[in-house]
């Protein structure tokens, strides 16, 4: 559908709500053309250079055309991805602009959900495959920030308008749990996952905790005769979203007494081959100095000198997790292995270099690696674990750790292969069967 720019009113934002109301109730239509990973440039400026993120929509593999265009092709939010740069082209006023990119967000975040949870068939991709989401998202930022709209439009509300798709993207907005209601009996459980990253060294690569966050969203589980009910969130791999306190205005609401009050906030990344690590003892500070997040940012530490993010409210240098990580180490998660990792890199007190230690920090220590590291995996471990703290100590929360996704050997160019896909399916479902045994 496409509008013109006259006829897009309050009629146009309700239709849009419509839009989200269908998207949601159905699956996505599966792409199965060429189409381009951007949206149809009407009203752009196309010399307004994107983020280090955005300008890898571009990249391919030896020549070969955009990756992230076959994956929105195959996944179908390639058809979203050019609806919103449609819809943005018909946008009359500030007011309106916002109201479209929020609801356009939560379709987005609607949309993968519901795919993630229903049957895909080929040549689509897999319905566990995360990665459509991520740069359908990307691709609505990249246009966002290159619209010409028909009004003026300040660097800080344009800023805003971004911030309000990631928001309503990633679950944040749409987390509240629809068992609101103290004393309905329901369990309440927030889980969280990440985006991929690490593109430039692999441009097809997914995250399994995100889809394994898309997986969970709006679940309902029967667990030893009682009810929970399942909101997911996804986060960025980036330092600035963080210090922006992206993490406490996800989960902060859900600490707070009240209706949306959680009974397990879970957080998780993607860690170590092979392995499902429940982590123990989070650190305050950041020390990968090895790789950069999503937009090739350092978080300026390192294990001989970590830092603190400078919006990192103020807590102790060591938090530990309160899951119960005993229950959940016991599940079968074959072919990988479960453990608690207890291990950590901490700077002693009264010393300056680094020292492992297997069995957690020791008293006055500085941590420079939690036991999930020192990037943004053990930072939002630590960022959990502090609103526990903060908010309500008797919260079961914590951090799990899922193994590396990782293609065939043999496979260096295909999006996706079955060894890939094998890999994918086993790892969301060992994590699935790790929290349910944690609420058990």
């Amino acid at each position: 559908m496409r509008l013109r720019p006259s006829s897009f009113s309050r009629a146009a934002v309700a239709g849009a709500l419509v839009l989200s109301t269908a998207l949601t109730a159905a699956p996505p239509a599966t792409a199965t053309s060429s189409t381009t990973a951007r949206p149809a440039k009407t009203c752009s400026d196309q010399t307004v250079a994107g983020t280090v993120e955005e300008q890898r929509l571009d990249n391919g593999i030896g020549g070969d055309p955009s990756v992230p265009a076959e994956i929105l092709a195959r996944s179908g939010f390639d058809n979203q991805v050019a609806l919103f740069g449609h819809l943005l082209c018909a946008v009359p006023s500030r007011a309106a602009a916002s109201i479209l990119v929020r609801v356009q967000g939560e379709v987005l975040w609607k949309t993968a959900t519901y795919r993630a949870q229903h049957p895909q068939t080929a040549p689509a991709l897999p319905s566990t495959d995360d990665r459509g989401l991520y740069w359908a998202r990307i691709s609505m930022a990249h246009a966002l920030r290159q619209w010409e709209p028909r009004f003026s439009l300040s660097t800080a509300e344009r800023a805003a308008l971004i911030r309000t798709l990631e928001y309503s993207s990633r679950g944040i907005t749409s987390s509240r749990f629809s068992s609101g209601v103290q004393g309905s009996g329901v369990q309440k459980v927030l889980v969280t996952g990440f985006d991929p990253f690490t593109l430039d060294a692999d441009i097809r690569i997914g995250n399994p905790s995100g889809a394994n966050a898309l997986s969970l969203d709006g679940q309902r589980w029967k667990v030893n005769g009682k009810t929970y009910e399942i909101q997911t969130v996804v986060f960025p791999v980036r330092y600035t979203d963080f210090d922006e306190n992206m993490v406490e205005d996800a989960l902060a609401p859900h600490y707070r007494p009240g209706a949306q009050h959680a009974d397990l906030v879970m957080t998780a990344s993607q860690g170590r081959v092979g392995i499902f690590d429940l982590e123990v003892f989070n650190g305050r500070r950041r020390s990968v100095s090895s790789i950069g997040d999503n937009n090739n940012l350092w978080g300026g530490g390192t294990v001989n000198a970590p830092v603190v993010s400078p919006s990192m409210p103020a807590g102790p240098e060591w938090l530990t997790t309160s899951l119960p990580t005993a229950a959940m180490a016991a599940t079968d998660v074959t072919p990988f292995r479960t453990r608690v990792n207890t291990s950590v890199l901490e700077i002693p007190a009264g010393e300056t270099l680094p020292v492992r230690r297997p069995l957690g920090p020791t008293p006055g220590s500085i941590a420079s690696e939690g036991a999930g590291g020192g990037y943004l995996s053990n930072e939002v471990a630590y960022r959990n674990t502090l609103q526990r703290n903060l908010l309500d100590p008797t919260m079961p929360a914590g951090h799990l750790h899922v193994p590396v996704l990782q293609f065939d050997p043999a496979n260096t160019t295909a999006i996706t292969d079955p060894t890939y896909e094998a890999n994918r399916d086993a790892i969301v479902n060992g994590a699935r069967a790790i929290l349910r045994n944690g609420l058990g």
